[in-house]
């Protein structure tokens, strides 16, 4: 087995990097624990959706290599053919379905996983927007009754457990309604992970309900609706500022008495910009590493960035071999 050894980045100063305990200071350990846990699992049928670069092909491999999907390549042949001869990586037991270009590549790939021949989907070198116009196409995507909502998994040094911020990448400038579902599908994500206990904090910029403020009102109704069993699994709280959200200390201060403040492993953020200004804040300036996926289509789907390190694309991969494990385990009690 291939060992992969990625550089981390130099992170703050150092007054800060020394804050940290020493037991934090190794590298990837959250995505290192979920990919152990995958060990034992089938290879998940995973359509590769025009991995047409170095990244994206040998992001791949390298998890089929680990066992966590058996990649179906959907793109032009002769181009995979020629990234993996130039870059010297071994396609050898891999199915390729040939597409001349990445919207059809796109089309084909969900193609796959409405035929059944694919239980996860995997963004390769093509735009976010051509994969996932594919997905919500109504007639040929992969729509649910859930919307589509996406999460990083972040490994963030100092932090004991994965921390799943959403939504960074897809939803706009959600409703409440929508927001129902962006926790409910970060909840389940969090127990395929095998989060002992889901604890949501809904993140504001203060931890008061506040009129003016509206992702406050959002906010204290989600918890209200968890009261009411219309989101299930986990504990809400909110609102909450975001140090009062993962850190004990500053809830302690604020006198916040909550079983989620300080304690918060699931990061609800008011709209797009600020989750992803979030996440890419803790990786940047904390070095954190952030794996990406989306939910609430049939399957898991593998959104990857061109920038991430192959360890990223491994830990995505992970996430969403776990996640279509829970979805057969689901899928088998219902049926008993």
């Amino acid at each position: 087995m291939k060992t992969i050894t990625i550089e981390k980045p130099v992170r703050g100063t150092p007054a800060a990097s020394t804050a940290r305990p020493a037991e934090a200071e190794q590298p990837h350990a959250r995505y290192e624990q979920l990919m152990a846990r995958c060990k034992g699992l089938p290879p998940t049928p995973t359509a590769v959706a025009y991995p047409c670069d170095q990244s994206s092909l040998e992001g791949a491999l390298e998890a089929a290599k680990l066992g966590l999907i058996a990649p179906i390549l959907v793109g032009p042949a002769d181009t995979i053919k020629s990234v993996a001869a130039k870059n010297r990586l071994d396609l050898a037991g891999c199915e390729i379905i040939d597409a001349p270009d990445s919207e059809t590549a796109a089309a084909r790939a969900v193609e796959q996983v409405r035929l059944g021949r694919a239980e996860a989907l995997m963004k390769g070198s093509l735009h976010t927007d051509e994969l996932m116009g594919a997905v919500v196409k109504r007639d040929t995507g992969l729509r649910t009754a859930r919307r589509i909502s996406h999460c990083f998994v972040m490994d963030v040094p100092g932090h004991d457990t994965p921390l799943i911020i959403t939504d960074a990448a897809v939803n706009v400038a959600p409703t409440l309604e929508d927001k129902v579902d962006i926790v409910q599908n970060a909840i389940d994500l969090a127990h395929a992970l095998g989060a002992p206990e889901v604890r949501v904090a809904i993140v504001s910029a203060m931890e008061t309900v506040n009129p003016k403020v509206p992702s406050t009102l959002d906010a204290a109704a989600l918890c209200k609706m968890a009261d009411r069993k219309q989101i299930t699994g986990a504990i809400l709280d909110g609102p909450l500022a975001l140090d009062n959200a993962i850190s004990l200390e500053a809830a302690q201060v604020k006198k916040i008495d909550s079983p989620v403040a300080g304690r918060a492993n699931v990061l609800i953020a008011p709209d797009l910009e600020a989750g992803n200004m979030l996440a890419k804040s803790l990786t940047f300036l904390a070095g954190a590493d952030a794996a990406g996926i989306v939910l609430g289509a049939r399957v898991p789907i593998i959104l990857t960035s061109r920038a991430d390190s192959v360890l990223t694309r491994l830990a995505s991969c992970a996430v969403a071999a776990l996640v279509a494990k829970a979805r057969r385990e689901q899928g088998a009690r219902a049926v008993s």
